[in-house]
């Protein structure tokens, strides 16, 4: 059968899967390098490196997904934002090593295809990757029906390159550096869990419910997109500032995100309250009675991204990071210590 009546019967739409990416072609089209030496829909996607740009280019690989968030779009009916998360999530965590994204793969696991989620979806991700100048190179998009129900899934893999001799690693952070925090703008897409516990089963509320603490519903505020910092990052590099230690502020928050980057024989204390405080966290920490420790390490609490630079550079860092169009602020000190976070009240 020409149509795969039967592949469609038991659940699976090929030919649906077909007209959807059609509808969303032009923009995946846009998101692209002159790198890529074939269109998207191949087997594999391929990229040249231009070596002509590094002496010594080293590949940067990340994978992660958006959680639980991808609920809260479900309940909105609002799917693009999720496709910038997955996107901006992974840039992230790449270029706090230095790196520049090169190109981006994603991944739908689905019960069900549907339109509009479906181009939404891709269309965030395009717009995203068009928008740091990374390729989106190919993607996958399995239905599953009796696997995920109604629900589905969204995960990203990005590479990126980055010259050897300007990794960055976190192994120059010494004691009087200072960590310059840079703001978020919501959630990002972490602490949903918890987040949804609070708002949905112990308030009652609906992602279509209007808080004037907040300006906006509910969910709006929970579908902030994440922020991406790769500009900034960008900027600070071609100026060769000392950027000597970047922590990108995800799941585990300052307590667990910052250690991770820290030479074994440094402390880092937060004063983190020079930065707000988005409406969202107030709100979730009130109303779900979370302590201050595990406020900080569920949530990213309006610091969305930390950079450790010596504390002559601080003033030029902030330039670079407000010149981008993010808020910051110097935010804590290095001391001697043993990898350890302290986060004032």
């Amino acid at each position: 059968m020409a149509k795969s009546e039967l592949y469609k019967a038991a659940g699976v739409d090929i030919d649906l899967a077909t007209t959807l990416l059609d509808r969303v072609k032009a923009d995946l089209g846009a998101a692209r390098r002159p790198e890529m030496l074939a269109p998207i829909g191949g087997f594999g996607g391929l990229f040249q490196i231009d070596l002509t740009k590094y002496k010594e280019p080293v590949m940067v690989a990340s994978i992660d997904g958006v959680g639980t968030k991808l609920m809260v779009a479900a309940m909105m009916e609002k799917y693009d934002t999720v496709g910038c998360d997955i996107v901006n999530h992974c840039i992230n965590d790449i270029s706090v090593q230095g790196a520049e994204p090169v190109y981006f793969l994603d991944y739908i696991g689905i019960g069900k295809l549907r339109s509009p989620l479906y181009e939404q979806v891709l269309g965030g991700i395009a717009k995203a990757c068009k928008a740091a100048n990374c390729a989106v190179l190919g993607g996958e998009t399995a239905e599953m029906p009796g696997m995920y129900g109604a629900d589905f899934d969204l995960v990203g893999v990005i590479t990126g390159i980055v010259e050897k001799s300007k990794i960055i690693t976190g192994e120059k952070i010494r004691p009087g550096h200072v960590a310059v925090g840079i703001a978020s703008n919501g959630l990002h897409t972490n602490g949903f869990s918890l987040a949804r516990k609070i708002l949905f089963d112990h308030d009652k509320y609906t992602v279509k419910t209007y808080l004037d603490e907040l300006g906006e519903t509910v969910g709006e505020a929970l579908l902030h997109p994440h922020t991406c910092y790769y500009p900034a990052i960008r900027q600070a590099m071609a100026e060769d500032l000392p950027l000597d230690g970047i922590a990108h502020i995800t799941g585990g928050g300052l307590y667990d995100n910052v250690p991770r980057i820290l030479p074994a024989d440094v402390s880092v204390k937060f004063a983190p309250s020079a930065l707000p405080v988005p409406p969202i966290f107030k709100l979730l920490v009130r109303e779900g009675q979370v302590g201050h420790q595990e406020a900080y390490r569920v949530f990213n609490m309006g610091v969305g991204m930390v950079w450790f630079v010596p504390r002559t550079a601080a003033d030029r860092a902030l330039e670079i990071i407000r010149g981008n169009g993010f808020t910051a602020e110097v935010i804590g000190e290095v001391v001697p210590g043993d990898k350890s976070v302290e986060v004032a009240e």
